[in-house]
C-alpha cells in the first residue's frame, strides 16, 4: 500500500486498513495509553489483530528498558495479550552507551528512568564531570520546560559534550494536559551547539531494531510493505514511518487533534496537518479500535 495524494480518510475502525498487514509497529503513549490509565479499545484491536496472524510490535520512546515498560503498561492495565514485544528508546539508549565502557555520564532526567543505567560500565557525575550525557527528560517535567533548562544546556554545550537522548518526542499526554520530554531540551541543546544522538523515532536505527524484531517472532523476513506504523506523533510517528518506507495511520490525540480526544477532527484539520508532507498516513482515526 502506498500513500496517495488524495485527502486522508478518517475512519473509526482499523480492521479493513490494518489486516492486510503482517505486522504492525503501534506507539504506546497516546495510543495505547494516556500515561496514566490504559485505552481498552487499544488494547482489544492489537488483540483481535494478533488473534487474526499479525504481530505486535509497541515502538516507544520510552527512556525505559523493554522490562520496565512492560511493567508499566501492566500497571496501567494493557494486558500482555495485546502485543508480542517492545522496542524502546531505553533499548538503544543502552546500546549506544555500550560504545562508551568507563566514561563519566551525567545524566540529565528523573530518577525514575535509572534502570537506563542498570549493569552498564558508566559511572554517574555530576555535569561538571561528565564526559557523556544521557538525557531522558526534564528532573520534574510537571512543571518545568525547556527554558528552566538554557543555563546548564549552554554550559554543557560550550565544553563540546555529546548528548545521547533517550527519548525524541519533544511533549506527551499524561491523563488530559501535556508535559515536555527529553527531545525538546535536545533540540534546545543542538541550537546551542550541542551534538546530539537520537535514540528513537523517528530516526532510522530504530525502525530496524523494530522490523527486525517483527521478522524473528514472523519466522520470516519482512518487507516493510508488510508493516503498518500507529500512532500519534507526527513528527517522531508519521514522520518515522514515512523515512522508513512503511505506511501509517495518524491517532488523533491532544498532541495535534482539536477537542479533548479528537472529537473535532475533519478533512480541513487533516489537510492542515499533513499539506506538505511528502509521504502521509493511510488513513486518520480519533483512537485505535477494531
Amino acid at each position: 500500500m502506498t500513500a496517495a495524494s488524495s485527502a486522508v480518510p478518517i475512519v473509526d475502525s482499523v480492521q479493513d486498513i490494518g489486516k492486510g498487514y503482517r505486522a504492525w509497529f503501534v506507539d504506546i503513549w497516546g495510543v495505547m495509553h494516556n500515561g496514566r490509565t490504559a485505552f481498552p479499545e487499544a488494547a482489544a484491536a492489537t488483540r483481535a489483530f494478533r488473534q487474526a496472524g499479525g504481530i505486535v510490535v509497541l515502538l516507544s520512546n520510552s527512556p525505559r528498558p523493554s522490562p520496565a515498560v512492560q511493567e508499566q503498561l501492566r500497571e496501567f492495565g494493557v494486558p500482555d495479550g495485546a502485543y508480542d514485544a517492545t522496542v524502546t528508546s531505553g533499548d538503544l539508549t543502552r546500546y549506544e552507551l555500550g560504545k562508551h565502557a568507563g566514561a563519566r555520564v551525567f545524566h540529565l532526567g528523573p530518577e525514575r528512568d535509572g534502570a537506563i543505567f542498570d549493569g552498564l560500565d558508566i559511572t554517574l557525575t555530576g555535569p561538571e564531570e561528565a564526559e557523556l550525557i544521557v538525557c531522558s527528560g526534564p528532573f520534574n517535567d510537571d512543571v518545568e520546560t525547556p527554558d528552566d533548562y538554557t543555563g546548564l544546556l549552554g554550559a554543557l554545550a560550550a565544553r563540546g559534550l555529546l548528548m545521547i537522548c533517550a527519548n525524541p518526542d519533544h511533549m506527551v499526554e499524561r491523563g488530559h494536559r501535556l508535559v515536555y520530554c527529553a527531545g525538546a531540551l535536545a533540540a534546545v541543546y543542538e541550537t546551542l551547539g550541542g551534538k546530539v544522538i537520537y535514540a528513537g523515532k523517528p530516526h532510522v536505527p530504530v525502525y530496524e531494531l523494530a522490523l527486525e524484531t517483527a521478522g524473528r517472532l514472523a519466522g520470516e523476513t519482512l518487507d516493510r510493505d508488510r508493516v503498518l506504523a500507529i500512532g500519534d506523533g507526527l513528527k517522531t510517528d508519521i514522520a518515522g514511518a514515512g523515512s522508513f518506507g512503511i505506511d501509517a495511520v495518524f491517532v488523533a490525540s491532544g498532541l495535534h487533534a482539536p477537542g479533548e480526544g479528537g472529537e473535532a477532527l475533519d478533512a480541513a484539520h487533516l489537510a492542515e496537518l499533513f499539506g506538505q508532507e511528502g509521504r502521509r498516513p493511510i488513513a486518520a482515526t480519533r483512537g485505535l479500535q477494531w
